[in-house]
Formats: structure tokens, sequence, C-alpha cells
């Protein structure tokens, strides 16, 4: 078998793992979605709708899991190819960690709506999904970075994070304010709480997402390095 055809071969099976990437960055994006959908909608149906794509995004880190193990067991790639099974590795743990945070969403919105919260309370659930919309927007726009390896896009995307964390840090404020205003809010303050929280984990696996592009283009670990230092790596052209 010659050589050109073993590395197309490689080529394509690298191609079938990053789909399947993209097919589970897509379902877990969809349920972020949801998951806020159904908090501000008070949906128990489409919580119930989030727990249930838990199941898939879950066995879609265990195929790709295998496809990358039977790939390094029969190609045994060096360089950049090496990289990039590794960073797909991390990344697939990353996006089944959202799939976590949205789920744990859902489980909380089903227990606001069984304790009819919502019916009696004043929460600053528009806060919250403006927190959500810059998360997904990150993981979005991390998961458009992976497809085309744009270290440019994954560097936005690092940058907009301390947006994000300021967004919840000022969400805090508002429902320690609710919680001292009016003590009957306070449980189910506490439980949006856990929701920004989620939200904010959120954010930080986009730029996880985003640190393992720069890793798979530029060859070097980016994580924990000041966004000063990430930026010059990852606008680098040599």
């Amino acid at each position: 078998m010659s050589d050109k055809h073993l590395s197309t071969q490689f080529d394509a099976e690298l191609s079938g793992v990053s789909t399947r990437v993209l097919e589970m960055g897509g379902l877990v994006e969809a349920q972020v979605a949801q998951a806020i959908y159904a908090l501000t909608n008070f949906s128990a149906e489409t919580a119930t709708q989030v727990l249930q794509m838990e199941e898939r995004v879950n066995q879609l880190e265990v195929d790709i899991d295998a496809d990358l193990s039977a790939i390094i067991a029969r190609r045994q790639p060096t360089a950049r190819d090496l990289r990039l099974l590794i960073a797909i590795s991390k990344t697939i743990g990353n996006l089944e960690r959202v799939g976590d945070e949205a789920a744990r969403i859902a489980r909380t919105v089903q227990r606001l709506i069984n304790t009819g919260v919502f019916s009696r309370l004043r929460l600053p659930v528009g806060d919250v999904s403006f927190e959500a919309k810059l998360a997904t927007a990150s993981l979005r726009k991390a998961l458009d970075a992976f497809a085309r390896l744009d270290t440019v896009q994954a560097l936005d995307v690092i940058k907009n994070d301390n947006q994000i964390d300021a967004e919840f840090d000022g969400l805090m404020r508002k429902l320690i304010t609710y919680m001292m205003e009016d003590p009957r809010t306070i449980s189910a303050s506490i439980d949006l709480v856990f929701v920004a929280k989620a939200i904010e984990r959120v954010g930080d696996h986009a730029k996880n997402l985003a640190e393992q592009i720069i890793y798979i283009v530029k060859g070097q670990d980016v994580r924990h390095n000041p966004v000063e230092a990430v930026e010059t790596i990852a606008l680098n052209r040599n």
C-alpha cells in the first residue's frame, strides 16, 4: 500500500472525527439554548428534552474517544497530527462538561417549576438569559474556529471570556440584593446562582476549546498564559 494511499486514509479518518466533534458541539450548544429557553419560559417539557439529549452527548464522547485510540494505535501520528488528536480528546471532554452544565440548569428549572416559585416571585431571569447569550455565542464561535482552525477567531473567544465573567459578577450582586430585600427569594435566588455559575462555566469551556485550537495550529500550550502572550502566539504568522 503506497504512502500516498495511507495518507489519504489518515486524512479521511481525521476528517471523520472532526465532523463528529462538530456534531457533538452542535448538540451541546442546542442543549444550553434549550435549557435557557426552559428557564425563561418556565417549560418543564423543554427541560426534560435537555436531559434526554444528555445520553446522546455522552455516547458521542465515548465513541469519539474510541476512534481516537484506534487512529493513534494504527497510524502512530507525529507533530501536528498528534497535536490535533490530543486536542480533540480534550475538546470532547470540554463539550461533555458543557452538556453537564446544561443538564444541571434543566434540573434546576424542573425544581423551580415544581415549587411554583416562578408564579410567586420576581427574579432576574432576564439577566441570566443575557449571560447565557454571551456564553453560547462564545461556544458557537469556538466551534466555528475549530472547524476552520482559525486562531484569530479563537483569540476572540479567549478575550471575550472576561465579559461573561463580568456579567456573572453583576448577576451575583443583583441576586444578593434580592435576597436581602425579600427573604422569600432566598431559595430560588440560590438556585439561580447555580444556574449563573453553570453558564459561566460554559464560557470557560468555550475558552478551553479556543486554547486547544491555538495549540493545534501553533504547537504551543497557551493555557494559564496572560491574554497578551496568547495574542502574540495566535497572531504569529511564522
